[in-house]
């Protein structure tokens, strides 16, 4: 629906018909305060920076570290592996890279969603390469269906999701749906 007729027949971005909701807000609050606590409990002691992979982490970066009762730092990477914009090469641009050294630290990556493995597993060997103590992998969803390295672990999950097309949460179709406080199922890809 485009933003005139969702207009002219009072539909809202947030009760689009075209979506149907698979986590609610409230579930992903309740999830992301068990993985506060999870990594709080894990990462006593260390030195942790938390790294978000714009731009789908940002809403799950920002409500995970405010689970999380440690002192740490956060930084940020953009990256691209699609080439033409449809299909993972598994080559990583790195489009912004860390503000700051890793080295010596433990290091908790943050991503939206994990699907192929492809983008995360070369971005974590070139994080790997620069000295951290640990580097560890927070995915909001896990969508291990279309998995192409089967060996990329996922250290803490919000949810694991069927192979469906989902938006919401900082999930995006084509710039749009980002702001959804739920994660949402589009019904008709044509029409998202």
């Amino acid at each position: 629906m485009t933003a005139e007729s969702m207009k002219q027949t009072g539909v809202t971005e947030f009760t689009n018909p075209n979506l149907s909701v698979l986590y609610s807000a409230e579930e992903i609050r309740s999830r992301i305060a068990e993985l506060g606590e999870q990594i709080t409990s894990d990462y006593q002691g260390h030195d942790l920076v938390v790294v978000g992979v714009l731009k789908g982490s940002c809403v799950f970066m920002a409500d995970l570290m405010r689970a999380i009762d440690l002192p740490m730092t956060i930084d940020f990477m953009a990256v691209s592996s699609y080439k033409d914009g449809t299909v993972s090469t598994g080559d990583v641009e790195i489009l912004k890279d860390l503000s700051n050294p890793i080295r010596g630290k433990d290091v908790l990556v943050v991503e939206d969603i994990v699907d192929t493995g492809l983008t995360l597993t070369r971005l974590l060997e070139i994080l790997g390469s620069r000295g951290a103590a640990s580097i560890r992998l927070a995915s909001f969803l896990d969508k291990p269906e279309p998995r192409i390295n089967k060996e990329l672990k996922v250290d803490y999950t919000g949810f694991v999701i069927p192979n469906e097309f989902v938006v919401g949460y900082g999930l995006d179709a084509a710039g749009r749906y980002r702001n959804l406080p739920f994660i949402g199922v589009v019904k008709n890809p044509a029409e998202a």
